[in-house]
């Protein structure tokens, strides 16, 4: 299973923003720039739509960033993605690894604590914990804020799980800062990198707020930037 990066900065796509017919190019640029993770969600497009995407960003991407579908084992399946992403209603953990076998990275998205409990019981590889800050990629959502981080990571050290927390929604480099100390081990921004006209200015800056945030909080655990790897999540094992 490849190792999820810690601190890990997400890039999750949106064709709203930004110009559609230049997404995979910013994508690419927003690696350079040091984005870890790029998911890809379009959860719109027909499949076929969708698969010629992906491939579009497996090629621009390459070995560079990690790689996850939203939802769709298929298609990260066909065009060599590392994982997937799924929502909190989607299909369980299990029967999604069952499908894409022991290597996938897979994530769980969750809005509460009961959420992450479950789906660290569930065997997630890691988190995408949100909404933090208000967003109008979701103008609905109620901004949960870094509390939310930081009750989730309590409720699993008490049950002695370790599962890698990104945090979601509305984050900035002026915000992020708050999110990494609660403790989540990255973060995952859409509008910040996507509507910039510089987006590998962009991920740069935001990465060294982060890494800026992440080593005075770590500096204790003995985990600074560039750790990488994850404990077993409650009722899975290490080794997959």
């Amino acid at each position: 299973m490849p190792a999820l990066p810690e601190p890990c900065l997400c890039l999750v796509t949106d064709r709203r923003v930004g110009d559609e017919h230049t997404l995979v190019h910013r994508a690419a640029e927003a690696v350079t720039g040091g984005v870890d993770l790029v998911q890809v969600r379009e959860k719109d497009l027909p499949g076929c739509h969708l698969l010629s995407l992906a491939a579009s960003f497996r090629d621009a991407i390459g070995s560079r960033a990690l790689l996850i579908i939203s939802e769709r084992a298929d298609v990260a399946m066909a065009v060599g993605a590392d994982g997937v992403q799924l929502p909190e209603d989607a299909l369980p953990v299990a029967a999604v690894r069952r499908i894409m076998g022991p290597q996938a990275l897979i994530g769980r998205s969750v809005h509460s604590e009961e959420g992450a409990v479950r789906a660290a019981a569930d065997g997630a590889d890691f988190l995408i914990v949100g909404t933090m800050y208000a967003t109008g990629s979701h103008p609905t959502a109620t901004p949960a804020g870094p509390g939310l981080v930081r009750r989730i990571v309590r409720l699993l050290e008490a049950r002695a799980a370790s599962v890698p927390l990104i945090g979601i929604g509305g984050i900035t480099a002026d915000n992020l800062g708050e999110v990494i100390r609660a403790g989540a081990g990255g973060v995952a921004v859409i509008t910040s990198i996507l509507a910039s006209p510089d987006p590998k200015a962009e991920a740069r800056r935001l990465k060294q707020a982060m890494l800026s945030a992440w080593a005075p909080t770590r500096a204790s655990t003995g985990r600074g930037p560039g750790a990488q790897g994850r404990t077993a999540p409650m009722g899975g094992s290490s080794t997959r």
